[in-house]
């Protein structure tokens, strides 16, 4: 069952309107974009999609809302875990009612949880749903890192199928590699990573580039897991700068003002964040005018 997920997720940006609302009609359209250029799956209203501002209803509408439009032509993952184990696992639970694939669980910010905290919090969140979940360890944005000790010992519980990993260690990649079960997906959580990770032996990615490269990433992926590590890696090489360009301010300010710029509005992102800065959107752009892009604007 987990391996239906996808190797290729994309982190999906969450579209606003000029009100500052969530733009339900345009997040539909988004999503099946993604589905069309290079995606297996999305995950809907993770950090990309600005879950720290979005409301309770407006996260259960999105899953609702995608989930209905993608149907069988992908999977959604849903964001619902957050520093707060009770309202995780209630989320979880509508999550589940809607008819999600999966839940994504970030490891709890602010609070700075110890490591036995972590696998406690986890661990209720699994054991109230039936749902296959994903760690997500980001510790440049949540301070705590998950490390591999409590990762592995999280991966012997039965709905817990996978982590996405962004600490950008390798060295705590290889760890986890080494100990969890053989059916654990492991995603790489940083675009520049990927190749890298899949190198290690990770199974895919959930990515924010592929909002505008789905299929040059997937195209990455494919040679990788097929053994042409060479040219795997000159897809690596040439999307790089891109990718460092999508992380040149907090995401996920950079990508959204690509999709605006390539004509794919999706609005400005929700205070505190704000549109890059004249420097910065000009980098993007420039960079832009390099690629390719894969994402169907219509």
């Amino acid at each position: 069952m987990a391996r239906k997920l996808g190797r290729l997720i994309t982190a999906m940006v969450t579209p606003f309107n000029g009100k500052g609302d969530v733009d339900y009609k345009q997040a539909k359209k988004l999503a099946l974009a993604l589905l069309a250029s290079g995606s297996d799956g999305l995950v809907v209203a993770g950090t990309t999609g600005e879950s720290p501002t979005l409301s309770r209803e407006e996260k259960v509408r999105l899953f609702t809302e995608i989930k209905d439009a993608v149907g069988k032509k992908g999977t959604v993952i849903a964001g619902t875990g957050s520093y707060n184990t009770r309202e995780s696992i209630e989320l979880t639970g509508e999550a589940e009612k809607i008819g999600v694939d999966a839940a994504l669980l970030v490891v709890p910010y602010y609070n700075k949880p110890t490591q036995q905290g972590l696998k406690e919090h986890f661990q209720a969140i699994a054991k109230s749903t039936s749902l296959p979940c994903i760690l997500y360890n980001v510790p440049t944005r949540t301070i705590t890192n998950l490390l591999p000790e409590t990762v592995i010992e999280l991966s012997k519980v039965d709905n817990i199928v996978g982590l996405k990993e962004a600490s950008g260690d390798l060295g705590q990649v290889t760890k986890v590699l080494d100990g969890v079960k053989k059916d654990f997906l492991l995603y790489s959580g940083n675009d520049s990573d990927t190749f890298l990770m899949l190198a290690l032996g990770a199974y895919g990615v959930i990515s924010v580039a592929s909002h505008l490269v789905g299929v040059q990433i997937s195209a990455m992926i494919d040679k990788a897991v097929k053994g042409k590590t060479a040219e795997a890696a000159a897809i690596h090489r040439d999307l790089l700068p891109l990718v460092n360009a999508l992380f040149i301010v907090s995401n996920p300010v950079p990508v959204k003002h690509a999709l605006n710029c390539v004509g794919f509005n999706v609005g400005k992102p929700r205070l505190p964040l704000i549109p890059p800065d004249e420097k910065s959107a000009a980098a993007i752009e420039a960079m832009l005018k390099k690629y390719e892009i894969d994402l169907p604007v219509k």
